[in-house]
C-alpha cells in the first residue's frame, strides 16, 4: 500500500487493497495528510483493521466496532454510546493496544471515574457507572467475539455501578394531584402529564403521539413509535423494545381530558404530534410545578416509577403490570416491589390471623 505526494497541493494520500467480507478485491484511497508520517500511520493502522489485528489500539478498534454495530442500532442508541465511548473511555484507553490492556488498567480506571466529584462535589450516578463499564465491556466482548481477543479483561476486573440506581423515586398518588393542580396554567403540560402519570408510559412515546394514535370508543391510545431531538431535528423511531408495542388501556376520565385537549388544538392532523414540545420543556415543567405543589423534585421517567407503585399498591399482579408498561419480563416489574415496605406489616397482620384461626 504506497503512499503518494500530491504535488500539486503538497498533501500525501495512501492507495490502500484490501479484502472486503464477500471475498472481493477493493482499493481504498485516504487523502488530505499534511505528512508523509501522518499517511504511513494511517496505513499502518488500516491494515491492522483489515486483518483484524489486536495489536491495534482501542482507539483504531472503537472504529471497527462502530462500523459492525452502528447499522443495526437505533441513531439515538449510538449516539448515547458515542458519548461515553469519546468521553469515558478513548481519553484513558484509546493509545493502548486493545491485546495489552489488563484487569488491572481497568480497575484503575474504575477507581478515577468512582472518585469523580463535580464543581458541586456531587459523584457520578451508580446507573450511570454501569452504563459506562457495561459499554467498556461490550466493547471487549466484540474484540473476543470477533476478532480474536483471547480475553475481556473488563470482564475480569468485576462491574461497578448498580443498574437499578439504588432506590427508586416516585410520586404518590397525593403528591401527584397536588403537581397536577399546579400545572392546570398550562393545558399542554397539565394533558401530557396525566398521560405519563396514568398509563405509565415513556417520555419518548408520549412525545410521538398522533391524534390516529388513540381510539376513544374502546379507551384505548397505541404506543408504536417513540421521539427524539437529534441534532436539532425531530426523529421518530420504533419503540425501546418489541414488547413495548403494545395498546394501554385509559380510565374513562382520562378519554374524557384527551378528547378535550383534542379539542383545542386547531387544524391538527391525524399524524401531527399530539404535543409538540421537547423532553426539555417537560424537565423544566417538572422543576416549576414541584416546586409551586410543595413536593419533592423526581425526574419525568420517575412518573412511570409512580404509575408502577400505584399499581402495586392496588394489588395487581407483575404479570399484568408488565404487560401494561411494555416491559421485556418481569424481572424489571419486580424492581418495584420494595417501593411499598407497608406491605410486610399488612403480611404480618393476615399470617397472624391465619395462625390464630
Amino acid at each position: 500500500m504506497p503512499v503518494f505526494k500530491n504535488n500539486d497541493n503538497g498533501t500525501w494520500y495512501v492507495m490502500a487493497w484490501y479484502t472486503n467480507w464477500k471475498g472481493e478485491r477493493k482499493q481504498k484511497c485516504k487523502r488530505g495528510f499534511s505528512t508523509k508520517r501522518e499517511a504511513q500511520e494511517w496505513e499502518r493502522i488500516f491494515k491492522m483493521q483489515s486483518a483484524g489485528d489486536m495489536d491495534m489500539t482501542f482507539e483504531a478498534f472503537t472504529e471497527l466496532y462502530e462500523k459492525d454495530i452502528r447499522p443495526r442500532l437505533k441513531e439515538n442508541t449510538w449516539l448515547t454510546k458515542e458519548h461515553i465511548i469519546k468521553t469515558k473511555l478513548l481519553p484513558y484507553f484509546g493509545k493502548r493496544n486493545i491485546s495489552e490492556i489488563t484487569a488491572k488498567d481497568v480497575i484503575a480506571w474504575q477507581n478515577e471515574l468512582l472518585t469523580y466529584r463535580d464543581e458541586k462535589k456531587r459523584p457520578y450516578s451508580q446507573t450511570y457507572l454501569k452504563t459506562v463499564h457495561n459499554q467498556l465491556s461490550a466493547i471487549f466482548n466484540h474484540a473476543v467475539r470477533h476478532y480474536e481477543l483471547r480475553a475481556n479483561p473488563a470482564a475480569k476486573a468485576g462491574s461497578m455501578g448498580d443498574k437499578d440506581g439504588g432506590n427508586i423515586s416516585f410520586w404518590t398518588k397525593d403528591e401527584y394531584k397536588r403537581f397536577a393542580d399546579e400545572m392546570m396554567d398550562k393545558p399542554i403540560s397539565y394533558y401530557a402529564f396525566e398521560i405519563l402519570y396514568w398509563c405509565g408510559i415513556r417520555e419518548g412515546e408520549l412525545l410521538a403521539l398522533t391524534p390516529a394514535d388513540f381510539d376513544f370508543k374502546a379507551g384505548t391510545v397505541k404506543i408504536s413509535k417513540s421521539y427524539q431531538r437529534l441534532h436539532g431535528r425531530d426523529v421518530i423511531t420504533s419503540p425501546k423494545t418489541k414488547k413495548s408495542n403494545r395498546t394501554v388501556r385509559m380510565p374513562p376520565f382520562l378519554c374524557e381530558e384527551m378528547q378535550d385537549y383534542l379539542k383545542m388544538q386547531y387544524g391538527l392532523g391525524s399524524s401531527d404530534r399530539v404535543f409538540p414540545i421537547t423532553k426539555s420543556y417537560l424537565h423544566h415543567e417538572m422543576d416549576r410545578g414541584s416546586k409551586a405543589a410543595g413536593v419533592k423534585r423526581i425526574r419525568v421517567h420517575d412518573l412511570r416509577h409512580s404509575h408502577v407503585s400505584l399499581l402495586i399498591d392496588m394489588g395487581f399482579t407483575p404479570v399484568a403490570i408488565a404487560d401494561r408498561l411494555g416491559h421485556e419480563s418481569i424481572e424489571i416489574t419486580l424492581r418495584y416491589a420494595h417501593l411499598f415496605p407497608s406491605k410486610q406489616t399488612e403480611m404480618i397482620e393476615k399470617l397472624e390471623q391465619e395462625r390464630m384461626e
